[in-house]
């Protein structure tokens, strides 16, 4: 896959970081040159210093060929802006925003933005779910609310506690991405068995989260 994002603050860092650790090809845009050239050095990637929001420079990033862009700047604004252009001047499939004000969520979406992202949200429900006894912690809504990403914690009276992954009983439409265990990830095989205080990472269709909840507590 080859995708371009847009600011490099510690956001876009991590972010180029990790999909290039995925060997998918990335370009970076960022205004200042001291962080062009910081991130340049350390993860070896290409980094085009400019206005993401102009066109030459998006160009420049041989935008045609992208098909991902993800606007991750601190700047709401900017990041509707770089979104709106990479779908009206080079129709790009899927655009990718980061919100910094949840109030933005809406416009963003109404205004064709694919995917958002907004970290206030994502700890408000982090911090809500520590203080949540449902067997289901929403972590974030995807694809416009219509998938969502879970996490169970397994207790010793959930119905899950000492079963492998493919005793479970959940919907198709629901996949187990990860098992924390003592801070340690693991992956998710059929033998896998689930133990008592893990925490299981699930993404599921949003109408589909209640049959998980239900499959947890063994309903």
């Amino acid at each position: 896959m080859r995708a371009i994002v847009v600011g490099g603050g510690k956001v876009g860092y991590y972010l180029v970081k990790a999909l290039k650790e995925k060997k998918h090809r990335v370009v970076l845009i960022e205004k200042n040159t001291k962080i062009c050239e910081k991130i340049a050095e350390e993860l070896e990637v290409d980094v085009i210093c400019g206005d993401g929001s102009d066109v030459e420079v998006l160009k420049d990033a041989d935008i045609e060929q992208a098909e991902v862009v993800a606007a991750v700047t601190g700047k709401d604004e900017e990041n509707l802006v770089i979104c709106q252009m990479a779908k009206v001047n080079f129709n790009i499939n899927e655009t990718i925003a980061r919100i910094n004000n949840p109030k933005n969520t809406a416009i963003f979406e109404a205004l064709g933005v694919d995917k958002t992202v907004c970290s206030t949200q994502v700890i408000c429900n982090l911090i809500e779910g520590e203080f949540n006894s449902e067997p289901l912690k929403i972590i974030e809504s995807i694809n416009k609310g219509e998938m969502t990403l879970v996490e169970a914690k397994i207790d010793k009276r959930s119905a899950w506690k000492d079963k492998s992954v493919e005793q479970l009983n959940i919907p198709k439409e629901c996949v187990i991405l990860s098992i924390i265990r003592s801070g340690e990830v693991i992956f998710p095989r059929g033998c896998v068995d689930i133990k008592e205080g893990d925490k299981v990472l699930i993404i599921t269709n949003t109408d589909k989260k209640n049959d998980v909840e239900k499959s947890i507590i063994g309903g």
